[in-house]
C-alpha cells in the first residue's frame, strides 16, 4: 500500500500562514517559512501590546484625574485626592473620574470638594 502523504492538510495550514502574512515586505509575504516567523513574531507582539495598552490607558486615565483635581484645588494632588476618595467611602475607578472630570466638570469638582472634606 502506498505511503499517505499530508498534502491537503499542510497546503490548507500554508495558505492560512500566507494569509496572514499578507501586507508582509518581501520574502515575508509569500515564502511559507519567514512567513511563518513573521507571523508568529507578530503574534508574539500582538499579545504583549494588549498588556501594555492597558497600562497606558490607565497611565492616560491618571494623568487626566491630576490635571482636573488641579484645576478645581491647587495645592491637593492626585495621591491625596486618591486618599480622601477612599476616606469618604466613594468607589469609582480611575475610567469613570477621568470621564467624569472630561464630560462633566462641575459633578467632578463636587467630588473633589468631598474627597478634600474627608482628608480634613
Amino acid at each position: 500500500m502506498p505511503r499517505s502523504r499530508n498534502k491537503v492538510p499542510a497546503h490548507a495550514r500554508h495558505k492560512k500562514i500566507i494569509a496572514a502574512a499578507k501586507g508582509y515586505r518581501g520574502r515575508r509575504k509569500n515564502t511559507f517559512r519567514t512567513a511563518n516567523a513573521a507571523v508568529w513574531k507578530a503574534g508574539e507582539y500582538a499579545y504583549v501590546g494588549r498588556k501594555v495598552k492597558k497600562r497606558k490607558f490607565r497611565s492616560l486615565w491618571i494623568q487626566r484625574i491630576n490635571a482636573a483635581v488641579r484645576i478645581h484645588d491647587d495645592e491637593l494632588t492626585y495621591s491625596r485626592f486618591i486618599d480622601g476618595l477612599t476616606k469618604a467611602g466613594i468607589e469609582m475607578d480611575r475610567k469613570v473620574l477621568s470621564d467624569l472630570a472630561i464630560r462633566e466638570p462641575e459633578a467632578f469638582g463636587a467630588i473633589v470638594a468631598q474627597a478634600k472634606a474627608a482628608l480634613n
